[in-house]
């Protein structure tokens, strides 16, 4: 029993320094200098004015693309973004337009026993770059969870809910790529960064 208590222990740790590392990653990823001066260039990310609410910022309502799915489900690509850890992490918005309850189907997973044992999630989920002939999975941790939403609760009526999941980055040269997630349409989407 403490072999087992040990283990529980160890993935918690491995969570917790996973997570921590991708949240310096992704707030690493905000500054830089781009300008001749040493000064940031200006972002189309930038709010307008001093707001700081995120629905008036210049592109919060941007869509890359809008996949129809089973049941009334509609997954809402809003960026794809290439990181300096050599990933992309693309961010959007899944909503139920049925006028009933619906959950994300259990193939959006995929079909590997280690993604499938850690709930339902957007592990299935492929970009496909036309270009280089290559296909990139979702990303893993060390115990085989999917760098992407997990868990995802029941949807009701009009409800939605925010997703992201994380994949290699295809190279710098192609910017265009085919999302694909099971059960949903395929879309292309556009790669910033």
């Amino acid at each position: 029993m403490s072999v087992r208590f040990t283990t529980r222990a160890r993935t918690g740790a491995v969570a917790l320094v996973v997570a921590a590392g991708l949240a310096l990653g992704v707030a690493g990823c905000g500054g830089g200098s781009d300008g001749e001066d040493g000064k940031p260039k200006d972002s189309a990310s930038a709010s307008k004015g001093n707001d700081p609410n995120p629905s008036t910022q210049e592109g919060a309502d941007e869509t890359l693309a809008e996949l129809r799915g089973e049941g009334g489900l509609t997954l809402k690509i809003t960026s794809a973004a290439r990181d300096a850890g050599g990933f992309v992490t693309v961010n959007g918005e899944i909503k139920n337009d049925s006028s009933e309850p619906a959950r994300i189907p259990v193939q959006a997973s995929g079909n590997e026993t280690e993604i499938i044992a850690h709930g339902r999630s957007l592990g299935g989920a492929t970009l496909v770059d036309s270009a280089s002939k290559k296909r990139y999975y979702v990303l893993r941790d060390t115990e085989g969870r999917p760098l992407t939403t997990t868990n995802m609760p029941r949807l009701k009526a009009g409800e939605s809910i925010p997703v992201f999941m994380q994949f290699p980055a295809p190279p710098t040269d192609s910017s265009e790529v085919t999302f694909q997630v099971p059960t949903f349409a395929s879309g292309t989407i556009q790669i910033s960064g």
